[in-house]
């Protein structure tokens, strides 16, 4: 792990905050050690018999591993480098291709430091969903719920870790209608790769239920769920897998991360991390 301290950045804050959450510290997930982990962490640190000094180095890594069992029951969930090789051939793709994507794409892990997926819920995509299953969402909308459903885009809303999950069961609760859990579990995405439930019957599950519960199971199932999308979505006249095989980095960007590619620099990272991994 990193040593991390105040104004750190990166996924390693996330996991870590991820982790203070469970022993009850009431914190926002992001990728900025802010100074309520700060705060947090020499919390623990004094209660723990450690340096109270707020950076998170080894000792203070061990003590919250240990304190926290859950977290090495994760060891089982995740993608190996046997799970990467056999999806480039199955796929027809250079491995350094595959452990780009892996690297860039699914942000590193796949899994909340508690055990269940990676989610972040949508209340645009909600919005939308709610149609689709002949709902009116303005008829359905109240100020109680507009963390959860609204109109456009905004992440204004989102809270990061298993508070998405907090999110995500509001919205399913919004009425006891038909359909409503279906298109709240189809307004989230999830996993490693963050792959939109309302894909579901696109990638072969017989449900949104179903494709949640495989995506509960391993890393390797959001995986075989990346390959599955990439293999039906198209951009530009082209399935995102065909532009992959090309390396072509900022089409297959642009497809699978929308056009704000370019300014998170997709193309680039993609581009850079397989330039490292072929050598």
């Amino acid at each position: 792990m990193n040593t991390l301290r105040y104004r750190s950045r990166g996924q390693s804050v996330n996991f870590l905050q991820q982790i203070l959450n469970r022993m009850g510290y009431k914190l926002m997930v992001t990728n900025y050690f802010d100074t309520d982990t700060d705060l947090a962490v020499r919390d623990f640190q004094l209660k723990n018999n450690l340096v109270v000094d707020g950076i998170v180095g080894m000792k203070t890594w061990i003590k919250l591993i240990a304190a926290d069992k859950e977290i090495l029951n994760l060891n089982d969930k995740f993608l190996s480098e046997k799970d990467l090789i056999d999806f480039a051939r199955l796929f027809s793709l250079e491995p350094a291709v595959v452990k780009a994507v892996n690297e860039v794409e699914s942000s590193g892990k796949g899994f909340l430091a508690e055990g269940r997926p990676r989610i972040l819920f949508e209340g645009h995509v909600f919005w939308r969903e709610l149609k689709k299953h002949g709902h009116d969402p303005k008829v359905l909308w109240s100020a109680d719920f507009e963390d959860v459903l609204y109109e456009s885009w905004t992440r204004k809303y989102y809270k990061g870790g298993a508070a998405e999950y907090d999110r995500l069961e509001k919205a399913a609760r919004i009425s006891d209608l038909p359909g409503i859990k279906e298109a709240a579990y189809c307004s989230a995405s999830w996993g490693a790769f963050q792959i939109m439930g309302y894909h579901y019957k696109s990638l072969g599950y017989s449900s949104v239920d179903d494709f949640v519960e495989h995506m509960n199971r391993h890393e390797r199932e959001h995986l075989a769920a990346f390959g599955k999308f990439i293999s039906f979505a198209g951009f530009s006249g082209k399935k995102l897998l065909e532009w992959l095989r090309e390396k072509n980095w900022a089409n297959f960007a642009h497809g699978y991360n929308g056009s704000g590619y370019k300014q998170n620099k997709y193309d680039a990272k993609l581009k850079s991390a397989y330039e490292k991994y072929s050598v």
